[in-house]
């Protein structure tokens, strides 16, 4: 009768100094980085949560004041003002970036002649400053020194293009600048993205006789549902610290016509004295980021998930 022999056992070898060594470096160097950024974040945004609480005017003042100073902001027209004004900027530049952006990258698609050259052209924009893009678009719509300024020259002497200088307008100017600015960035993400689409599912489209608008709308876009979802949340972070732009532009007026939530939490810090108010408006336009990320990062981690039980 013959007895199988146990299967040889081994000992993990343990691990020499060098080794551990290897393994602290990398935590030892990330870790100044670590605690700096907890702290820059956790610690300054409660200590900005509790000056909002507090009696706080020119200087930081520790006694409690419970809610005034968000009571006395929401009755404050300059601040729901640029709400509503970063409500409506955003939703248009976010939309009309988006579109433009998706319609430069399919033209880019197609292999066009030039295509290096228009792609720089289109992305040159993102390279320049919110400053100098606000200045550029404040001469160009300007009527003393833009485009009402060169058409009267030309003979037209009754041509008035106020868009700029009109309360009911002013914004769509802001936007008109913005969407120049962003356009080019989204273009490059949503044309990387149609470059990694899988040919196969193309040509398989293709074969069952569905025409490219199809192929894009029911096949390509929705392949390229992740890269949207990023260049939203870009696109979102961009409008809602949106500050140098409209400076440069409108200075926020005609009167407060374009005012913007970063423009009043500016005003109210450091040069009104009202500390308390601004570090207010400061705490609401994070909830704010917190209500509308919420969701994209919702539907983008059900993107993925549908996406990882296909595959």
């Amino acid at each position: 009768m013959s007895h199988a022999s146990a299967p040889p056992t081994f000992k993990p070898r343990p691990k020499g100094r060098a080794a551990r060594i290897a393994q602290i470096i990398p935590l030892a160097v990330l870790l100044p980085t670590i605690v700096t950024t907890g702290i820059y974040i956790f610690v300054f945004v409660g200590w900005n949560i509790y000056l909002s609480l507090s009696t706080s005017t020119l200087l930081p003042v520790y006694d409690y004041a419970g809610f005034d100073a968000y009571t006395r902001l929401w009755r404050n027209p300059r601040w729901t003002t640029g709400v509503w004004n970063l409500a409506l900027f955003g939703a248009l530049y976010i939309i009309l970036s988006t579109i433009v952006g998706i319609f430069l990258a399919i033209l880019m698609d197609q292999k066009i002649k030039g295509e290096n050259l228009l792609r720089s052209i289109f992305l040159y924009p993102i390279a320049i400053s919110f400053v100098v893009t606000g200045t550029t678009w404040q001469w160009i719509l300007n009527p003393s020194t833009g485009l009402e300024a060169f058409m009267r020259n030309l003979g037209w002497e009754s041509f008035t293009f106020s868009l700029i200088t009109n309360r009911e307008t002013a914004l769509y100017a802001v936007v008109i600048a913005a969407v120049w600015h962003a356009s080019g960035f989204v273009m490059v993400m949503v044309l990387a993205a149609l470059r990694g689409v899988d040919h196969d599912m193309v040509k398989a489209g293709q074969i069952d006789g569905a025409g490219m608008m199809k192929i894009y709308r029911r096949i390509i876009l929705p392949a390229i549902w992740p890269v949207m979802i990023s260049v939203v949340i870009i696109l979102v972070q961009f409008a809602i610290k949106t500050f140098d732009l409209v400076l440069a532009l409108t200075h926020g007026g005609p009167g407060i016509s374009t005012t913007f939530p970063a423009m009043f939490v500016y005003d109210r810090l450091f040069a009104a004295g009202e500390l308390a108010q601004g570090a207010a408006a400061a705490v609401w336009m994070l909830i704010g980021l917190f209500v509308i990320f919420l969701p994209v990062l919702t539907l983008s981690w059900i993107v993925r998930r549908q996406k990882g039980a296909t595959q």
